[in-house]
């Protein structure tokens, strides 16, 4: 395995030097569903999403090329966000017991619990929390280390009492970053920066680096939105370090962070930002120590980047002043629509791609002519594939709000899911 994932990597970094060309292979829906999401891409290509059943309810999916795998659910709904390579999935569900609350942790706005779990080796793990009731996943590294979000039992006045822009809320109770693992039971809580209260984790590395943010319940949204006043790296100790921001504190997350340390997410231009305009994808590096702004597609008013690997090609999307996506591929100072990279024609016009691998692939979802929501992969184009001619892909839909069901989800590694 690590031979293999040397050659990878060395794969990816000859790739990331000059402009990719991609197929597109459309993953599909599950029989008699109308939408489906690919959320993450191993270095062997195994993805993970969700896809809709045909009673409605969302199912945590497998894609191994075109071979597709319902993990199921053990409750209403569920989503599969994250993969390492040894094939270990992160899974958020939905479940039937009612919040005490009436939170909406899961975001489907209906009271109902909302739990993390581990898929590992053809079993669901359930992953402890921090005496609250609610938690959800971010990703796992190669060590079996799993981080994302747990409530605790502390009751806060200060959380908004209505429902986010995400779907979220009302919110009652504190929450924590944790790392869960490598062993089973294993919780470990990611304190927030000096003078904040709650605190996210979205990724990990293979060193134990975790990155989310810090702030408090009243000025931090939960996935699948995902912002707090700070960007933050944890170190493997659990030592926090604020990542700065490209302006204000308004609207900062930081989302990805590769095995060099590079670090990728959004943060705001100017203290009046909100989520919908005014915010950037940044890229932070040790080296740098501060924020670089990536900008955006041109003539779109915010972006975000999702992931990283290991060549430091960044993938994200950027969206226009109606809030209508484009996913990117940033490489070499460089930002493209990953649309305009397509060749041989494409069966879905692109609109998210959350993550990438070593070699430079790229999963995501887009939709179709008649106004579906597909997953797919876009798999690097080389030899004589690479020389095929570019076509337009399928138009934009005129409705593409009303397509995507809500904007909201669009910082959840990228997933917007349906409710």
């Amino acid at each position: 395995m690590k031979r293999l994932l040397t050659f990878v990597a060395t794969v990816g970094l000859a790739a990331a030097q000059s402009t990719p060309k991609y197929r597109i292979v459309d993953l599909g829906t599950l029989p008699g569903g109308d939408f489906s999401q690919a959320t993450w891409l191993n270095d062997l290509g195994l993805a993970t999403g969700l896809a809709a059943d045909k009673d409605g309810t969302q199912q945590a999916m497998f894609w191994l090329g075109m071979f597709r795998m319902n993990i199921g659910t053990p409750g209403l709904n569920s989503g599969a966000f994250f993969v390492n390579n040894l094939g270990q999935a992160v899974v958020q569900a939905e479940v039937a017991s009612k919040d005490p609350n009436n939170e909406n942790f899961c975001a489907y706005n209906t009271g109902r619990l909302c739990l993390p779990y581990l898929w590992d080796r053809g079993r669901l793990v359930p992953l402890p929390l921090l005496g609250g009731n609610n938690g959800t996943v971010g990703s796992v590294n190669s060590r079996g280390q799993t981080v994302g979000i747990a409530e605790t039992a502390l009751h806060d006045p200060n959380c908004p009492p209505g429902i986010s822009p995400a779907g979220t809320g009302p919110q009652v109770l504190d929450f924590q970053g944790v790392v869960w693992g490598p062993q089973a039971g294993q919780v470990r809580a990611l304190r927030p920066l000096g003078g904040d209260t709650v605190s996210m984790a979205i990724g990990i590395n293979d060193s134990g680096q975790v990155v989310g943010a810090s702030g408090t319940c009243a000025n931090t949204v939960l996935p699948p939105l995902a912002y707090g006043a700070h960007s933050v790296l944890w170190d493997a100790d659990g030592t926090a370090h604020d990542l700065g921001n490209l302006g204000s504190t308004a609207v900062n997350m930081a989302l990805g962070i590769n095995n060099r340390g590079q670090v990728v997410g959004i943060s705001s231009l100017h203290p009046d930002s909100s989520v919908e305009s005014g915010s950037h994808a940044f890229l932070w590096t040790k080296q740098s120590g501060v924020m670089r702004d990536l900008g955006t597609l041109p003539g779109d008013v915010q972006s975000v980047a999702q992931a990283i690997n290991d060549a430091g090609q960044i993938t994200g999307v950027s969206f226009d002043d109606h809030g209508n996506p484009r996913p990117f591929l940033w490489q070499n100072g460089v930002m493209r629509d990953l649309n305009e990279l397509v060749v041989g024609g494409a069966p879905l016009y692109l609109l998210f791609g959350p993550s990438i691998n070593a070699f430079g692939a790229i999963a995501g979802f887009g939709v179709t002519e008649n106004g579906d929501v597909h997953a797919f992969l876009a798999l690097p184009a080389i030899g004589k594939l690479a020389d095929a001619s570019f076509r337009e892909p399928v138009p934009m839909p005129q409705n593409l709000q009303q397509v995507m069901g809500t904007a909201g989800g669009s910082f959840r590694i990228g997933m917007p899911h349906r409710r």
